[in-house]
């Protein structure tokens, strides 16, 4: 699974890079890096809301701090 997390200017101010250090964290704690590719990436065109996350191929979701491990534990079915 590959997992593009925006850096660009709004997704920076709105906790990208927390959102990556959260996300980090939990592949590192669940030895996950087999499973999971964590990427940085400019612009994914979702700006308006918050964190811009891309999987796979799917379409952007909006991702805030506070909910990246729930989020990256469902995309893996882990929760």
């Amino acid at each position: 699974m590959v997992i593009q997390v925006c850096i660009g200017s709004a997704c920076h101010l709105k906790g990208s890079y927390e959102v990556i250090s959260t996300m980090k964290k939990v592949i590192d704690e669940r030895a996950l890096q087999e499973r999971v590719e964590l990427k940085s990436s400019f612009c994914l065109g979702n700006c308006s809301d918050a964190v811009s996350v891309k999987v796979n191929d799917d379409e952007v979701k909006s991702v805030v701090p506070e909910e990246a491990e729930r989020f990256l534990l469902e995309q893996l079915g882990l929760e």
